[in-house]
């Protein structure tokens, strides 16, 4: 508990913001993306520098409080927030410098991608994180970074120059393939582990106008729709980034009758290279069937990263599940529309993610990053989502039988960041054993004591598993 004492001496000090229980901003400020998530920390921290950061860093270690740490908020499992102890919140903490001659970019740890581009896109410049514009440029980085850019340029991670770090003791360094290495390797992938990672510096690529956008049909024809994209990918160029999307089309009066408020199969994506480029490569996707809608078209890469916002809004109560395949086979196909056809929520989207063979991400060593798998050519992910607390055993339940009859096919590896709290058996498919013992080594060296545990948590090699 902090008490009165503390917190008087600590505000001598600190220069952000500290939000108790009885201040009327509480209830907001401890909220985030999974409506699920209802923890009531003792202290948030607004923090506003990296001298903040150590400050309570230090006052938590000091008083054996649970710490958070908390940037956009957005990751499903909801460890931005803790119950009881603090939450160091660097929601505050927004600024971005572009260096357009360098094609560089140093970002705050509480931006999230939209702003990012934003900020690049008078520049002609992107960066190569977050599907979404509301992801968090910190949390989505630490566990990897996939995004529309990945197959040309990799993933958020193969583009970081350099990282400013808190660590546990409170001693502020940099980690860079120069500067702490070994601490450079962990944080690409190794999560929220081994210190609070205050800004970032990232190479971006022009990328000014993209041809992006989505074809979508009714989800009766998802089988075949699904095998046709499939054959279509094996020959799309690194340019292009696309995914297959299931979901419930807004009821909106201006779309057309046979979408409005529909279950609809899409297939979208963006396409990096000229806008010219893009309708060729595209055609023979924008051609098949026809679609009910096709809304691809040239459109400013800020603009691109924002189109599939309206799927994940805040609020929902949520529950995720995702694998890697190695695969996309028929037999998969009919269990995804099977499965879809009987889902118990209208804002559930059921995602496939194709990241290709010999794009960027798998020219970057496995060994080279604590992020693993780089090799499979596709990710299966289901983002359950429901408004009334009462729906959720009936989601979850759904959630889980679908991802049971998608095991034969999928592999026994996952993206860090899809996943729930899944324990020992997510960090297992998360990393593998050797990686895992590597980054459980390093844990010992930044974090022996395990402060950062609020995460995905890798436990120091000399402590026991949480």
């Amino acid at each position: 508990m902090i008490t009165a004492e503390a917190l008087q001496h600590i505000r001598s000090k600190f220069r952000g913001d500290l939000i108790t229980r009885d201040d009327p901003r509480f209830d907001a400020a401890r909220k985030v993306f999974n409506a699920m998530i209802d923890r009531r920390p003792g202290l948030i921290a607004r923090c506003t520098s990296p001298e903040d950061v150590a400050h309570i860093i230090k006052l938590a270690h000091d008083r054996g409080e649970v710490l958070s740490v908390r940037c956009a908020g957005h990751n499903v499992a909801g460890y931005a927030v803790c119950d009881e102890g603090v939450v160091i919140d660097l929601s505050p903490m927004k600024q971005i410098d572009v260096d357009p001659v360098e094609r560089s970019v140093r970002v705050e740890a509480g931006a999230t991608w939209g702003e990012v581009n934003d900020a690049l896109q008078g520049h002609g410049l992107a960066a190569t994180g977050g599907f979404v514009s509301v992801t968090g440029v910190s949390g989505l980085t630490l566990g990897g970074g996939f995004g529309w850019l990945m197959r040309k340029h990799g993933l958020a991670l193969d583009n970081l120059i350099s990282a400013q770090v808190v660590l546990a003791d409170g001693e502020h360094v940099t980690a860079s393939a120069a500067e702490n290495p070994d601490l450079f390797w962990a944080i690409r992938g190794g999560g929220g582990n081994f210190g609070v990672v205050t800004s970032f510096q990232f190479r971006v690529h022009p990328a000014g106008t993209v041809f992006a956008g989505i074809v979508l049909h009714p989800a009766s024809g998802a089988t075949d729709v699904l095998r046709h994209w499939r054959e279509f990918e094996k020959t799309s160029p690194n340019d292009l980034t696309q995914g297959a999307l299931l979901f419930h089309f807004p009821d909106d009066p201006s779309a057309p009758p046979a979408l409005r408020a529909s279950p609809v199969i899409g297939v979208g994506g963006v396409c990096a290279g000229p806008p010219g480029d893009g309708e060729r490569v595209l055609a023979p996707l924008r051609n098949y069937g026809p679609p009910v809608a096709d809304l691809f078209q040239p459109m400013p890469y800020n603009a691109a990263q924002r189109m599939a916002d309206f799927l994940w809004p805040p609020g929902l109560h949520n529950y995720w599940k995702s694998s890697y395949l190695e695969r996309l086979s028929d037999e998969a196909i009919d269990v995804i529309a099977d499965f879809f056809g009987r889902v118990p929520s209208r804002r559930t989207v059921v995602v496939l993610e194709y990241y290709g063979s010999d794009g960027a991400m798998q020219r970057v060593a496995d060994s080279d990053t604590a992020f693993g798998h780089r090799g499979f050519p596709y990710n299966f992910l289901v983002t359950s989502a429901w408004s009334a607390p009462a729906e959720g055993e009936r989601n979850i339940e759904w959630t889980r039988q679908f991802f049971e009859a998608m095991r034969p096919f999928a592999a026994s590896s996952a993206y860090l960041n899809y996943i729930g709290d899944e324990g020992a058996a997510g960090l297992d498919a998360s990393y593998g054993a050797g990686k895992l013992a590597r980054l459980a080594s390093l844990k010992a060296k930044y974090d022996p004591d395990n402060i950062f545990r609020m995460n995905q948590n890798i436990a120091p090699a000399s402590a026991p598993s949480r």
